[in-house]
C-alpha cells in the first residue's frame, strides 16, 4: 500500500462518503448505559469521540452532549445530558486494558471531566500515532482520506446535539466520527506488523 504523506481539500471533495456500516445504539438510560460499557470493557480497542452543542452567542458555552464509542460492529451513543457521566463510563475510560483510539482526545477528555473527574488509560491520539506513517495531516477527514479514499462528511457538526431527539443523519454522523478513528487504529496496526506500505514520494510545489 502507497500512504500519502497529505491530501489537499479539493481531493477529499472528489471522495465517496464514509459511512459507518454497523448498529448505531442511542443510550439515555442508566441501565441501557451499563449494558453497553459491559460489551465495550469486552473489546481491545474502541473508537472514541465526543460531540457539544455549538453555542453562536459570545460568553455562551455547553457541556459535552453526546460520547461516542465504538467497536468495529457496533456504536454507541451516550446521551450525557440525561445520563451523566457515570461510574460504568468512568471505568471504561480508566481501564488500562481496552485502547481508546480518538483523534485530539485531550480536548475530549478536558471537556468530559467538566461532569466528573477521572484519569483515562491507555488512551492513543491518531494525530501522534500517524506520525511514524509518514502522513503529515491532523484532521481525522484528511487522515481518513488518506488511508482509505473516503471523506467523513461534517454536515452534521454543527447542529444541535441536545435536540429531544437525534436525527438518523446525526446519529450516522457521530458513528461514523467515533468508528472511522478505530478503523484508522486497525489498519495502521496491519501494516505495521506487515510491513506492507511505503510512503509516496514527496510531490513538488513548483506546479502551484
Amino acid at each position: 500500500m502507497i500512504v500519502k504523506r497529505t491530501i489537499s481539500k479539493e481531493a477529499i471533495k472528489e471522495l465517496p462518503k464514509a459511512l459507518f456500516p454497523g448498529r448505531i445504539v442511542v443510550i439515555d438510560t442508566q441501565a441501557e448505559v451499563d449494558e453497553a460499557v459491559a460489551y465495550l470493557q469486552s473489546q481491545d480497542a474502541v473508537g472514541i469521540d465526543t460531540e457539544t452543542r455549538p453555542a453562536f452567542t459570545k460568553g455562551q458555552s455547553y457541556k459535552v452532549a453526546l460520547l461516542q464509542i465504538s467497536s468495529d460492529e457496533c456504536c454507541f451513543l451516550f446521551r450525557l445530558n440525561t445520563t451523566g457521566l457515570t461510574p460504568s463510563l468512568i471505568d471504561l475510560l480508566e481501564n488500562p486494558f481496552v485502547a481508546k483510539i480518538g483523534l485530539s482526545l485531550h480536548d475530549d477528555f478536558m471537556m468530559l471531566r467538566k461532569r466528573a473527574p477521572f484519569t483515562p488509560q491507555k488512551c492513543i491520539d491518531l494525530q501522534d500515532y500517524v506520525r511514524p506513517f509518514g502522513i503529515q495531516d491532523k484532521s481525522l477527514q484528511k487522515i481518513y482520506g488518506i488511508l482509505f479514499d473516503e471523506k467523513i462528511s461534517k454536515s452534521q457538526r454543527l447542529s444541535n446535539w441536545e435536540a429531544d431527539v437525534l436525527t438518523d443523519a446525526q446519529k450516522q454522523y457521530a458513528a461514523t466520527d467515533a468508528w472511522a478513528c478505530l478503523n484508522i487504529y486497525n489498519l495502521l496496526q496491519e501494516l505495521k506488523q506487515n510491513g506492507n506500505f511505503e510512503l509516496a514520494p514527496e510531490v513538488s510545489d513548483s506546479h502551484n
